[in-house]
């Protein structure tokens, strides 16, 4: 028998008269007024990011639409917006330019490391140097390197990832060093992190080798050709230690990832004796390393005082069968771009630009995405091929077929990276 409602059985157990009963706080409300309170003051910080906050993300030439547009409030460190409001500056084309191409000469930058330096090795060629980015309906504004060095003042930059990033990390320096006077300027290398330094303006510009981000067997920052590679699970503190109270943050990862259709994973550390290690898919992996680095951002990072960029795939031309040239050809002699608008070429994977686009889409901290892969893509020209210092001696077989060991997958200097560098200072300065 169900046993009666606390109602009922108090009002048939007295028959004396009913008063009025003074009204009770519930304990259960009350618990529940708390639990609110505290998680306000817990993750006040956050919830205002969700409110307040723009994700700065273009990962297709096409913007989306007004509506589906979040509004955002002023981004630190801009000063304006472009003439052209609404302007996709990652969607355009590039054009020849032999004014104000390049934004300065190999021979003028000693930073450049020797692998990019593709003249002093014997390129014969300098078409690769005058091409310009010219996005559709609008301009992209001019470097300026005297603003990057006055915001710059008493800050840090600092650029985190492969040698990719590293590249752009040299153009940027090679884009401001010569405002700066010799005794005034220094660079550093402590491990992993190189450091260079703008005395007068109490500004470093630094770069952090993590081709993963997440702590991995490829971490040494000399000795990491690894074949069969490894990353630790939930380990991005190992190295983010080393990037807290920077101002102005350049993420890029991607290129390591691609050793197959799967990756590694560390259940545990490297000092165990007994590893675990499963094996994820590279889209589900990749996912699992964005999602750490947002995560890291949102705990150390001020979203009022500082920036964050994440630089897309860098793409790479080793199959020219994708263009329609020949089959066994590559980025090797290629010195005219691609034309095809609509390009896209095999070792660019779609499934990971998806990825960036889910998690980035449920940030709670306005990341800027720097989408230089699509335009990259038609620079098939631009790559160092075989005009670099190599790291072991070129045998005979190989001298026989520049092909075989053709470098397509990093960029000469000047090039196609001092334009990614305009995206930064475009984005940086003018990001609506």
């Amino acid at each position: 028998m169900k046993p009666p409602s606390p109602n009922s059985s108090s009002s048939s157990s007295s028959s004396s008269p009913s008063l009025p009963r003074k009204p009770r706080f519930s304990p259960y409300l009350f618990t529940l007024l708390v639990f609110i309170f505290f998680v306000a003051v817990l993750y006040g910080e956050d919830l205002a990011c969700i409110f307040s906050q723009q994700l700065q993300l273009d990962l297709a030439p096409a913007r989306p639409s007004p509506a589906t547009q979040k509004k955002w409030e002023k981004l630190p460190f801009a000063i304006g917006k472009l003439k052209e409001e609404g302007c996709d500056v990652f969607s355009g084309r590039w054009v020849r330019d032999e004014v104000t191409r390049p934004l300065y000469d190999e021979s003028d930058c000693p930073y450049i490391q020797p692998q990019l330096t593709c003249q002093e090795h014997g390129r014969p060629d300098r078409s690769y140097q005058y091409w310009r980015w010219q996005p559709h309906g609008c301009d992209l504004p001019s470097f300026n390197a005297s603003l990057m060095l006055e915001t710059l003042r008493g800050k840090r930059m600092m650029f985190v990832g492969d040698s990719l990033n590293r590249g752009q990390y040299v153009s940027m320096i090679c884009l401001l060093h010569s405002l700066i006077p010799d005794e005034e300027k220094s660079m550093e290398t402590f491990d992993s992190l190189t450091v260079f330094t703008a005395k007068k303006y109490n500004a470093t510009i630094e770069f952090y080798w993590a081709p993963f981000l997440l702590e991995s067997n490829s971490d040494n920052a000399v000795i990491h050709r690894i074949s069969d590679r490894i990353v630790r699970r939930g380990s991005i503190n190992k190295h983010g230690r080393k990037w807290k109270g920077v101002d102005i943050m350049v993420f890029n990862t991607y290129l390591w990832w691609m050793t197959g259709l799967n990756m590694k994973i560390l259940q545990g550390s490297f000092e165990d004796e007994v590893q675990d290690i499963v094996e994820l898919s590279t889209e589900d992996a990749y996912r699992m390393a964005m999602k750490s680095m947002l995560r890291w951002v949102r705990k150390n990072m001020n979203p009022k005082k500082t920036r964050v960029f994440f630089t897309s795939m860098s793409p790479s031309h080793g199959k020219s069968i994708d263009w329609g040239g020949e089959e066994g050809g590559n980025c090797y002699n290629q010195t005219t771009l691609i034309e095809d608008p609509n390009y896209w070429g095999s070792d660019s994977r779609k499934s990971i630009m998806e990825v960036i686009g889910d998690v980035f889409s449920q940030s709670k901290f306005p990341i800027t995405f720097l989408n230089i892969t699509q335009l990259s893509s038609y620079r098939r020209d631009a790559h160092t091929s075989i005009y670099k210092k190599q790291w072991t001696p070129l045998t005979s077989e190989q001298l026989a077929n520049p092909v075989s060991y053709a470098d397509c997958v990093h960029w000469c200097m000047p090039g196609l990276q001092d334009t990614w560098n305009e995206l930064l200072f475009t984005k940086l300065f003018y990001p609506y």
